[in-house]
């Protein structure tokens, strides 16, 4: 079980560490990672297969465009097109920009944000087909964007600004994927407790040969009546079996 547990928690060290990466990262790295474990050619092996079904790329980047759908990358080419309209800066600009956002320049501030927003959909691609849309992905990388930009006073290099933005606008989009998986579970568990009453009652209903009041069902099946009444509740009283008695 140590074991088993160390290998999850490495797992998540070197994903998090190829997030950081733009989703890339060498074998090497993933070696090095895992080194402690002792694992076989073939485990190492899985281990990037793995990476590479999260769309992780090992040793070669990964194509992120591949799985965008038909609707994302009518919307991304559209998103794009419009960010074309934001002029240009060399590094020596963007670095004064940067510097002067740094010091809390209103007009600075803005528009460092106007040239990190192409940033916002090269990183939205690495989380798609995980839940969430690529157009709610950006919407929430802009925010924290525009967030990131008014907080880059605690560094001490305009190096490090692209890669705390960058690492915000992830962990935004990290954070809306798991909200979304957690919002699907609960939606699963009301729907599996619906179905829980529903099948109950109607195996009942068949028994009886009509339909069956929650005393009966609470009887029959054990269920509380809290159960029930929430099943009929949340179904808005379609549970046909039931009577509405």
């Amino acid at each position: 079980m140590e074991r088993e547990t160390a290998f999850a928690e490495i797992l998540e060290e070197v994903r998090k560490t190829a997030r950081a990466q733009h989703n890339f990262i060498t074998k090497e790295e993933v070696e090095e990672a895992f080194s402690a474990l002792s694992l076989s050619a073939e485990q190492m092996e899985m281990v990037c297969d793995y990476l590479r079904q999260n769309k992780i790329g090992v040793d070669e980047p990964v194509d992120a465009d591949a799985y965008l759908d038909e609707e994302e990358r009518n919307y991304l080419d559209s998103y794009l097109e419009a960010l074309q309209a934001i002029p240009a800066v060399t590094e020596g600009e963007r670095e004064a920009i940067t510097l002067s956002a740094m010091a809390g320049d209103a007009d600075a501030i803005k528009r460092l944000t106007e040239i990190m927003l192409p940033e916002v959909p090269q990183i939205a691609k690495l989380y798609t087909g995980q839940g969430v849309s690529l157009e709610d992905l950006i919407g929430e990388g802009n925010v924290a964007l525009s967030l990131g930009v008014t907080m880059l006073g605690a560094l001490e290099h305009a190096t490090e600004a692209q890669g705390m933005l960058a690492k915000m606008m992830m962990d935004a989009m990290e954070d809306c994927i798991a909200a979304n998986e957690a919002d699907e579970k609960s939606d699963q568990k009301i729907a599996d407790k619906v179905n829980k009453v529903a099948d109950a009652a109607n195996a009942l209903k068949e028994e009886l040969r009509r339909a069956v009041t929650v005393e009966e069902l609470m009887d029959e099946s054990g269920l509380s009546r809290k159960t029930i009444e929430d099943a009929m509740r949340i179904s808005g009283g379609k549970i046909e079996s039931i009577s509405a008695e």
